[in-house]
């Protein structure tokens, strides 16, 4: 049977704002960042979406997402295997110290050297957690909202050769999922000029 998984990253945060990097660590969503939640609420509503169940990242960010997109109305599981990449000592630095590397697709194993995460361990945790989740009976139509680094590394393990058109907040990856495979389908982008 086929199940479908919305994957999302959560709004816009004060980092996000200043440009900093945030992996592991947290900080608030800013005024448009619940906005941007309620326009990808107002998404699903729209669509005739219904989620038979839920699940966040940890972090607050996430969590503050998930609630302001269901309106409150939900029960969810947070899960540590949602959070984000792991940036170690370049966590809450400026986002221009992330290393570039015009060829590479990911920071590979970067971070590893500054006690954070590499791209793979990454990739491990997120594919192993959204199994479960979608392994577990009833979850047939599931939300899991996440973050940046996070969801592209799912991605590139599942669509490698679909191109990547950057990942703005409350982004949606939509997969389906059927005996144990992902498959991507799209990648929704909202339109926050628009009054909600």
């Amino acid at each position: 049977m086929k199940k479908t998984l919305y994957l999302m990253r959560h709004g816009q945060t004060l980092f996000n704002l200043r440009k900093k990097i945030q992996g592991s660590c947290d900080s608030p969503l800013t005024d448009e960042g619940i906005r941007q939640a309620k326009v990808a609420g107002k998404y699903f509503q729209d669509n005739g979406i219904a989620f038979d169940t839920a699940y966040s990242s940890t972090q607050e960010r996430a969590c503050d997402t998930l609630e302001i997109v269901t309106d409150n109305k939900m029960k969810y599981e947070r899960l540590k295997g949602l959070k984000e990449w792991n940036f170690g000592l370049f966590e809450g630095e400026s986002e221009d110290l992330n290393p570039k590397h015009p060829n590479e697709r990911t920071y590979g194993d970067f971070f590893v050297n500054f006690g954070g995460e590499s791209n793979k361990d990454v990739e491990k945790r997120m594919h192993e957690t959204l199994t479960q989740i979608m392994e577990k009976d009833g979850n047939n139509t599931v939300l899991a909202v996440s973050h940046g680094g996070a969801c592209y590394t799912f991605f590139l393990k599942h669509a490698p050769d679909v191109p990547f058109t950057g990942l703005p907040n409350c982004a949606i990856f939509k997969y389906e999922y059927e005996n144990g495979k992902f498959t991507f389908i799209e990648l929704i982008k909202h339109d926050f000029t628009k009054e909600i």
